[in-house]
């Protein structure tokens, strides 16, 4: 498998030197050519590597119907670069051919002398609608919908339903699932084409049709959609207004932009940094150190308790100073089993496995996890105390209850955290690894030092 990926990776860079070579040598009857029967995606890698000074040249030889595909695929600077280099009429029929959710997230990116631009070179429509979608909530169903769907009416037969979709379905994102509404586009139910398929032409719709709608609305924040999703496997999902009229749907390639959106959000919250919009290659510097900066600023200053800890227990060090020896391991082992803890429950609750309401269940289970944990770390590290260390055998039963302790109380807080977080409204990403690392590290030397204190006789 990794062999075959390779040899694509190597294809596919051979391919495009190839076309760069094309370019070079200006032989752009050619280039038209190739490009035209590549997948619009690969299409937007490769113009993504160009310089600026040759992407419109390379965007402009693309066919009228693959350009807006190529284009929906780009990054924002490159759409920025293109919108600022074509001719009104060209952008007119970029905009025309682009699906509407697709310009709206154009619209909403773009810097306002573009979006001027654009929203003017677009036909009333057009323009309408894509107002129409950016009066949503932002990270709302209605932000990431879109308004091309096929929509039926129950009292129509599959024939003229079939007929319907011949006419109107080619500029739609999907013509598999259709949506029966009736003359106020109120939602009445949902019909495939396999189920047109598989009854009579003269079978009408509401026969057919599904009334259970799985749906969303409008206002719905967009986890919950990519929630829905996932629980029920869907290709496309309905949004509907307060009303249940039908104004637009999700497509399964929108949920999956969402996912890999909101995991990026997640893994940059989990590891103390503030999310950027912006892919990594192409953030400055300075706008890079903004975001980690504050989050830095935060958990240096939260670790003065740890130092204060450190500081009650200075004599302890000076009587014994085999103990700082410990020190290290009883933090880092507690920090690892607290973020393993957390992990579990963040993926868990952003999969909906876990809710609010499984508190007592999960952390039942943390204290046995933790418990057979802390015991096994407990038992090696006593053994290598003693062969590392001989005649302090008080010093590593300190050492193996501080540890056992610490991997319980870590998981505990661990699984904690996070579900406290979300009881208040805050996303349980921010309850990650650095955040329950500093808290158990001051817990961790707490245990150690008391322990010390009374097994060992130390003032």
């Amino acid at each position: 498998m990794a062999e075959e990926k390779i040899n694509e990776i190597e294809e596919e860079e051979e391919r495009n030197e190839a076309l760069l070579a094309l370019v070079h040598e200006s032989k752009f009857r050619t280039l038209r050519q190739e490009l035209s029967e590549m997948n619009e995606v690969d299409v937007a890698t490769f113009i993504e590597e160009l310089d600026p000074e040759k992407t419109v040249v390379v965007f402009r030889l693309l066919p009228k119907e693959l350009a807006s595909e190529v284009f929906a695929c780009l990054e924002l600077d490159k759409q920025q670069h293109i919108v600022s280099s074509i001719t009104d009429k060209e952008l007119t029929n970029i905009i025309e051919d682009l699906s509407v959710d697709d310009a709206v997230d154009m619209v909403e990116e773009l810097p306002a002398n573009i979006v001027k631009r654009v929203l003017q070179n677009a036909t009333p429509e057009t323009r309408s609608q894509i107002n129409e979608f950016l009066k949503y909530p932002e990270n709302s169903a209605g932000s990431i919908m879109t308004a091309e769907y096929i929509g039926l009416r129950k009292m129509m037969t599959i024939e003229e339903a079939f007929s319907y979709i011949r006419r109107h379905g080619v500029d739609k994102e999907t013509i598999y699932t259709c949506y029966v509404m009736d003359n106020k586009r109120t939602l009445e139910g949902v019909v495939t084409v396999k189920d047109l398929l598989m009854n009579p032409y003269e079978t009408l719709i509401e026969d057919v049709m599904d009334t259970h709608v799985i749906k969303a609305q409008t206002t719905e924040d967009r986890e919950d959609v990519v929630d829905l999703f996932n629980k029920y496997g869907l290709s496309s999902l309905p949004v509907v207004d307060k009303e249940n009229r039908l104004v637009g749907i999700v497509t399964f390639d929108d949920a999956i932009d969402v996912m890999e959106e909101e995991a990026t959000e997640d893994f940059e919250k989990m590891a103390a940094i503030t999310p950027s919009e912006k892919p990594y290659l192409k953030t400055g510097v300075i706008d890079m150190a903004k975001h980690r900066i504050p989050w830095l600023l935060i958990l240096m200053i939260s670790a003065t308790l740890t130092g204060g800890i450190l500081a009650k227990y200075e004599a302890a060090f000076a009587v014994l100073p085999v103990l700082v020896t410990f020190v290290p391991q009883l933090m880092d082992t507690g920090g690892n089993a607290g973020s393993q803890a957390s992990t579990m429950i963040i993926r868990g609750m952003a999969v909906g496995d876990i809710e609010l309401r499984d508190v007592l269940k999960v952390l039942w289970k943390e204290l046995r996890v933790g418990l057979l944990c802390g015991l096994v770390l407990a038992v090696v590290n006593f053994v290598r105390i003693l062969l590392f260390f001989p005649g302090q055998q008080l010093v590593g039963i300190v050492v193996v209850l501080s540890m056992c302790l610490t991997v319980i109380v870590a998981k505990m807080i661990g699984c904690l955290l996070p579900m406290a977080a979300q009881r208040v409204g805050i996303d349980p990403a921010i309850m990650a690894s650095p955040l329950i690392t500093t808290l158990v590290d001051a817990v961790s030397l707490t245990l150690y030092f008391e322990f010390a204190t009374k097994f060992l006789h130390i003032a």
